[in-house]
């Protein structure tokens, strides 16, 4: 069920993209619907939640909002498009099958080999044994249990209007809408495992397919654009010199036996100078939000490229116009300059602009870094294109802010959050008191030396032309205020900006690199080693979670098995007090947590050290205790080895009370208040 349910929102969305992308490949739309069907399959699923529950009913419902409208706009002509689009998709397949070439079966290996890796990538997330729930990721270890408690605090806790799963009390205003989807998976009987696996493999392919559309646009490379999809999933720098450290230092065994078992990751290594993780370990497993966010905000950055393509090509994009020639059809074929003005609006590329904007709304509770890169990249940039589009940007703002106004109004409302956390001043990212060049170096190697002779390079043509000079500009903006400014409590993750910048800036090197593979034999010589160079290092970290190398464990069976008895013996919007760690198996139950893992809940701008005191004295059992549990509204207390490691536990105190479930050395106390 949960399967047809995500076949239909990609449906839903690929039917959303005919009416303004004119002239998309049938690969690009499905990509785009992924995402869109999607993001707006969450945000109106949680509207029909927050008034009925999160039912079989919300579900149909909206299914039915993101699937039907598009279908019926679209009306004869425009399902005679897709059928078309069908027809010409199978009959390349069957030329691929039947006459193949050398490109196409490279290309097709291409693909079938990256959708093995991020399967392989994103099984690992989360994965059971029977001693347990792990994951294959250092980085997912902390973020797993805080996206679990998510997602169980909307399917088994009743989690409407949403508060904070790991603070009680304090709305939520973390980006959920990723997690949220994922709970509407379980809804339709998914386990947590297959609604994340299947949610996060599919986002992945979308990423890859959008990746490369951006990237071909912009370069008109194909070869460029696969290269961009590579640069993008094995970005990293140049930690993967520190493999020749670790084979001196592990001489007894070979090579290939360490690369096995490679020992830490080659990008992101903490207590050094290695900060700017692996894409896909680092941000798109751990960092569940930017997984649907970074395709969404490629969609945007395409429809910005495409219209202003039309402005300048006499009212169509190149797309379209080589589409065009394949099949004429009377009301397809119309200009998007006539399109838009039976529409009323009178400008090129009203219809990109306008979706543009759609998509853009989506962004505050999907990813809300993505969402002020948008705005901030996309003011710069109609500066930049100045009045004569001041139409196009015009529409593309209003149509933004009236889908997204609500959403920040609604999740900042009577917010605990510290604004003052998020902003100061502070140099250099995450550099510590190293150089700062030297520190960029070492994180991204050759990449911004290539980056930088990319736009200089002049010979018989350019390579980057003063088109797309000027639209790149303002994305070096997110290189530069991050590295101006902190911009959340925890420094580092001004990468969720910072990586907006890189991904705008890989379709350049790509070029690059594939201008100088087809130069002289020198130039080839030293292409193909820098490519190594930019790659190594975050293929090094995919390996090691391909392998199987890293295995940890977030819940025992211990564990697993309280929160299974914990459910059945407390009701949903039960408040819950337990040790304040990062993967209490509280979380697996979807009830509300007094505190949980201090660092989660500081980078989310909350100020969290008087409740971690309190808590403290609670278990220390003393005279204060009872009147704070009555003052939180301690519903339930869980008393276990993760409660003695953490802290004084008075037994006697909490025998007062009754005991309604005991597994193993955990036991669940419920507290009568007067």
């Amino acid at each position: 069920m949960f399967v047809l349910l995500a076949l239909m929102l990609i449906a839903g969305g690929a039917l959303f993209t005919y009416l303004y992308d004119e002239g998309a490949p049938l690969v690009s739309r499905l990509s785009a619907g992924a995402c869109l069907g999607f993001a707006a399959f969450g945000l109106i699923a949680f509207v029909f939640a927050s008034f009925f529950g999160l039912t079989t009913t919300a579900l149909v419902l909206s299914t039915a909002v993101v699937v039907l409208p598009p279908a019926v706009l679209l009306g004869t002509s425009g399902r005679a498009r897709v059928l078309d689009d069908i027809r010409a998709a199978a009959r390349d397949v069957r030329r691929a099958v039947l006459h193949p070439s050398l490109g196409t079966g490279l290309r097709s290996l291409f693909y079938v080999a990256l959708a093995l890796a991020l399967w392989l990538v994103f099984e690992r997330a989360m994965f059971e044994r029977a001693d347990g729930i792990y994951t294959g990721l250092l980085n997912n270890y902390g973020d797993l249990p805080f996206h679990l408690s998510v997602i169980t605090s909307f399917v088994k806790g009743a989690n409407f209007p949403p508060e904070d799963p790991t603070y009680a009390g304090a709305s939520f205003t973390y980006p959920f809408l990723a997690d949220f989807i994922a709970a509407c998976f379980v809804r339709a009987g998914a386990s947590l495992r297959e609604a994340m696996l299947l949610e996060n493999f599919v986002l992945a392919l979308a990423l890859a397919g959008l990746v490369y559309r951006w990237a071909l646009l912009l370069t008109r490379e194909r070869a460029a654009a696969l290269l961009s999809i590579v640069l993008v999933f094995l970005s990293g720098g140049l930690g993967w010199w520190l493999l020749f450290t670790d084979r001196r230092e592990q001489s007894n065994q070979g090579f290939l036996a360490l690369l096995k078992q490679l020992p830490h990751d080659y990008t992101i290594i903490p207590e050094t100078a290695y900060r700017w993780g692996n894409a896909l370990t680092t941000l798109l497993v751990p960092q569940r939000g930017m997984l649907l966010g970074l395709p969404l905000a490629l969609l945007v950055f395409i429809q910005w490229w495409q219209s202003s393509e039309v402005e300048t090509s006499g009212g169509k994009s190149r797309e379209g116009k080589r589409k065009n020639r394949k099949a004429k059809r009377a009301v397809h074929d119309k200009p998007e300059e006539a399109r838009a003005s039976l529409s009323f609006l009178n400008f090129p590329g009203a219809r990109r602009m306008i979706a543009a904007g759609v998509i853009a709304g989506l962004l505050p509770l999907v990813h809300a870094h993505s969402f002020v890169v948008i705005m901030m990249v996309g003011a710069v940039l109609a500066l930049i294109q100045g009045m004569q589009r001041w139409r196009a940007w015009a529409a593309f703002f209003i149509v933004a802010l009236l889908l997204a106004g609500p959403q920040m109004w609604w999740a900042t409302r009577g917010s605990s959050v510290h604004a003052g956390t998020f902003f100061a001043w502070q140099t250099g990212w995450d550099r510590g008191g190293r150089n700062v060049l030297w520190f960029w170096f070492l994180n991204t190697g050759v990449f911004i030396p290539l980056l930088v002779l990319s736009i200089l390079w002049r010979g018989k043509r350019s390579i980057v032309s003063t088109r797309l000079l000027l639209f790149y500009l303002p994305f070096t903006l997110c290189f530069l205020i991050p590295n101006l400014f902190k911009l959340a409590p925890w420094v580092w993750d001004n990468i969720k900006v910072l990586f907006y910048w890189y991904v705008a800036s890989v379709p350049l090197v790509a070029l690059l690199m594939v201008r100088m593979w087809r130069g002289p034999f020198w130039m080839r010589s030293v292409a193909a080693p820098l490519v190594v160079a930019l790659t190594l290092a975050g293929a090094l970290d995919v390996w090691r979670v391909m392998s199987g190398a890293v295995v940890l464990q977030e819940f025992d069976r211990s564990g697993i098995a309280f929160a299974a008895m914990m459910e059945r013996v407390t009701p949903e919007r039960a408040l819950v007090l337990h040790a304040p760690i990062h993967n209490h198996p509280v979380f697996l139950t979807g009830r509300r947590s007094l505190m949980g893992y201090p660092g989660h809940i500081w980078t989310h701008g909350l100020d969290y050290i008087e409740r971690e005191e309190e808590i403290r004295r609670i278990y220390a059992g003393g005279s204060p205790a009872p009147a704070l549990m009555s003052r939180y509204g301690v519903d339930y207390v869980v008393v276990s080895p993760l409660e003695r490691q953490q802290m004084p536990v008075n037994d006697n105190f909490f025998e007062r009370f009754e005991r309604v479930g005991e597994t193993g050395e955990y036991r669940l106390y419920k507290i009568k208040r007067p």
